[in-house]
């Protein structure tokens, strides 16, 4: 055990050292790829996730969290089999995108609200990029054609509850968090009950509250500007010291094999690092190539997440003990499944570029803060109530199976 952790740590150190020669041999590309993130990080990032940040830890707060958590209980058990309470952090985490679905559960965690199964399964299927990103940045910022969102939406967020339905099966021995129920009844009433016991439990006063969530949201946001910044330097010096070219080859080899063009295996080698990078790259991609194979290689960026999405969940669950392979597992077979969805249903999804929404967000370049604020309310609004919906479809499903099996002599 000893001697794996040494080669282990000998081989980290020779990475650093690496990225550091890289940078110091190639110090205008390493400028200009940090100058990159840091635009990243500020046009797109802290609009999108300060604001829910904030929202999670005061909703933690009054007890609105435990008040879902009564509420979605019978529904959330037999289908994902993670408590109710993991239904609120499914619609946050659709809502708002990663990392809020890591950082919820990591709260959970805490509260002894969740064990080390249930979080593993609530994260895998929980971290998702958010519908204003996806969007706004992707579908018109990149791809310059809004009727794609659609598409990409029923990929991604598809993707994620086939994952969340196969994540199930993960601990399937291990015992499920036991929730004590506050008082007797009605749904309803226990819910509120329980939210009202949440917040006496908590006791701090509304302002401490409030400056303790903007105090750790802030802190929280620094860490994730950081790691982008990183991320984006990495790729780029090791990129100019062409480290990469082999990695290249062997993505360009396995996009033949799958029949996808060569040609977008810059756009996966920028993904596996960095979301934002790599779905840019897809949609600047030559517009001799199909349509369809940019999209799936989008929609497989989304749903892997990048490595930079990667370290900001490993440094949200590193006091708990929640394990990453679970979830690097989930990433990639997301990544995967969403391709795939966005190939084999290309030709039926047409109907939604041919039928444009009328409620479709005008993401304006020049001004991407404003452009986000203004829209981030309704559409993570809709996807919230979407993830709701999503649940109590999936339930009566499992329910109306459940009866047609007793029916026919089951026992179960």
């Amino acid at each position: 055990m000893q001697k794996r952790n040494f080669t282990a740590a000998l081989l980290m150190a020779f990475v650093v050292v690496a990225i550091i020669l890289c940078l110091f041999a190639f110090p205008h590309d390493g400028l200009q790829a940090a100058l990159r993130g840091v635009s990243i990080w500020w046009d797109v990032l802290f609009p999108a996730l300060f604001p829910f940040f904030v929202l999670s830890e005061i909703m933690l707060g009054f007890g609105i969290v435990h008040f879902f958590g009564t509420l979605l209980d019978p529904m959330m058990r037999p289908v994902f089999r993670i408590p109710g309470i993991g239904g609120f952090v499914m619609a946050m985490g659709f809502a708002a995108g990663y990392p809020v679905g890591a950082k919820l559960t990591s709260q959970l965690w805490e509260q002894k609200l969740v064990n080390r199964e249930e979080g593993e399964r609530l994260v895998a299927f929980t971290t998702s990029s958010d519908p204003i990103f996806l969007i706004g940045a992707v579908s018109i910022g990149f791809f310059h054609d809004a009727s794609l969102a659609m598409i990409l939406a029923i990929a991604h967020y598809g993707g994620s509850v086939l994952i969340g339905l196969m994540m199930r099966f993960h601990g399937r021995k291990s015992l499920p968090t036991w929730q004590e129920t506050k008082g007797k009844g009605w749904v309803w009433k226990r819910a509120f009950e329980a939210m009202h016991y949440a917040r006496t439990n908590d006791g701090r006063s509304i302002g401490t509250l409030l400056s303790q969530s903007i105090l750790q949201s802030v802190s929280l946001i620094f860490v994730v500007g950081g790691l982008v910044v990183f991320f984006s330097v990495v790729l780029e010096v090791l990129t100019a010291a062409k480290v990469m070219n082999t990695i290249y080859l062997l993505i360009a080899s396995i996009l033949q094999i799958t029949g996808l063009p060569h040609e977008l295996s810059q756009a996966v080698m920028n993904g596996l690092f960095e979301v934002t990078l790599g779905a840019k790259a897809a949609g600047n991609a030559p517009a001799s190539l199909a349509l369809s194979s940019k999209v799936a290689i989008g929609a497989f960026i989304l749903s892997w997440g990048g490595m930079s999405v990667h370290a900001q969940i490993v440094s949200l669950l590193s006091h708990t003990n929640l394990r990453y392979l679970p979830f690097v597992t989930a990433r990639f077979i997301h990544a995967l499944l969403s391709a795939a969805i966005v190939l084999v249903f290309w030709e039926p999804m047409q109907i939604f570029r041919e039928s444009k929404a009328v409620f479709l967000p005008q993401y304006d370049s020049a001004s991407p803060v404003l452009s986000y604020l203004r829209l981030m309310l309704p559409i993570s609004g809709t996807v919230f109530l979407g993830a709701f919906s999503v649940i109590a479809g999936l339930f009566a499903a499992y329910s109306l199976l459940k009866l047609v099996y007793e029916k026919v002599g089951g026992t179960r």
